[in-house]
């Protein structure tokens, strides 16, 4: 076989599949994927998952992992505690299912190549899901813009409903179509981006969105001389004056896109078409109680299209949170608490 064929070949191959085929032949095998986090230990770059203490040695083995003991509050750990791993049964399946899983492979896919059951599948995407969370905004400078779009509310994979069954194309039963605009029976995610490619995608409320809503998508308060450019609604507006932002408005009704030739909200119109058409593209539209986790596996891809090994980048970004646990456990606490803020 010659260079060109080999070359030809290699080029066939998903981008997963040449950054493991780099990585092999720099003689990393893929299980070292999953050492990432014990050598942040080993090197003194992780914290104690229970006080953030920085004084930690090693401890013995536990089922294989590293353990470690706190000199703070002398509590033991392992390098995966509160992690998306942590008491994760087959391990040796983990990378090979994280390749399967951002080639956008579906449940049932996955489940049959790695001879896995499909709710083992399903739990194992939400727990690595989880360990993304909401980014906090806390990066977003300059110019700001915001806005917000709507998803069906969705019970999908729900066998115990207190509805008729919906076909797809309508919101309620067969007989009676979707309702156009805003409504309380839809999801309001807000989505704010800023120029130099930070994103933040938060499920707001259900219906109409206020200022606190807005507010608590952020999180983090904006810097006083950030510009925020956004539609005409008026939350937007309450929430500027709240925060001492500058304010830009732009009223696609009266054809206003563009003002000054640099404030525009064509950024975050574009995220949400991507958002839209990836949710429906790649699964066919996604369950309202795990939007969020979605959410933030699109930012998370989004940050990684130009990374040349986007699956080391994308374990290392998933195991740094260590409260991923906590939050799976609390989805659907979260998802209840959603649906009273029908407005």
């Amino acid at each position: 076989m010659d260079y060109q064929t080999i070359l030809l070949s290699i080029k066939m191959l998903s981008k997963n599949e040449q950054a493991r085929l780099i990585s092999e032949l720099l003689g990393h095998s893929p299980t070292s994927y999953l050492s990432i986090r014990r050598q942040q230990f080993y090197d003194k770059q992780a914290s104690c998952p229970w006080c953030e203490g920085k004084h930690y040695y090693k401890f013995g083995k536990d089922k294989g992992c590293q353990r470690f003991k706190c000199k703070s509050c002398l509590r033991t750990f392992t390098e995966y505690t509160g992690t998306w791993l942590d008491g994760l049964h087959k391990k040796s399946h983990v990378v090979e299912y994280l390749e399967l899983m951002l080639e956008g492979k579906s449940l049932d896919k996955i489940s049959s190549k790695l001879g896995i059951n499909k709710k083992t599948a399903f739990d194992w995407r939400h727990k690595i899901l989880s360990s993304l969370g909401q980014d906090k905004g806390n990066e977003m400078r300059g110019i700001v813009e915001s806005d917000e779009t709507f998803f069906e509310e969705s019970e999908k994979g729900n066998r115990s409903l207190n509805r008729p069954g919906r076909k797809r194309g309508f919101s309620t039963s067969p007989d009676k179509k979707r309702k156009r605009g805003v409504s309380s029976s839809k999801a309001t995610v807000i989505a704010t981006v800023d120029r130099q490619g930070g994103m933040n995608l938060s499920v707001a409320t259900m219906g109409r969105i206020g200022k606190d809503d807005i507010a608590c998508s952020i999180a983090t308060p904006l810097p006083e001389k950030t510009i925020l450019c956004t539609d005409g609604h008026v939350s937007y507006k309450g929430f500027a004056l709240d925060n001492k932002l500058e304010h830009v408005t732009l009223r696609a009704d009266l054809k206003q896109h563009v003002k000054h030739g640099v404030y525009h909200i064509q950024n975050v119109n574009s995220i949400h078409n991507r958002l839209k058409k990836w949710i429906d593209n790649t699964f066919w539209g996604v369950s309202t109680k795990y939007l969020q986790n979605y959410l933030g596996w699109f930012r998370l891809n989004e940050r990684l299209k130009d990374s040349a090994s986007s699956l080391n980048d994308f374990i290392s970004q998933t195991m740094q949170d260590t409260d991923t646990l906590k939050r799976y456990n609390y989805i659907n606490i979260a998802h209840q608490w959603l649906l009273t803020t029908h407005k």
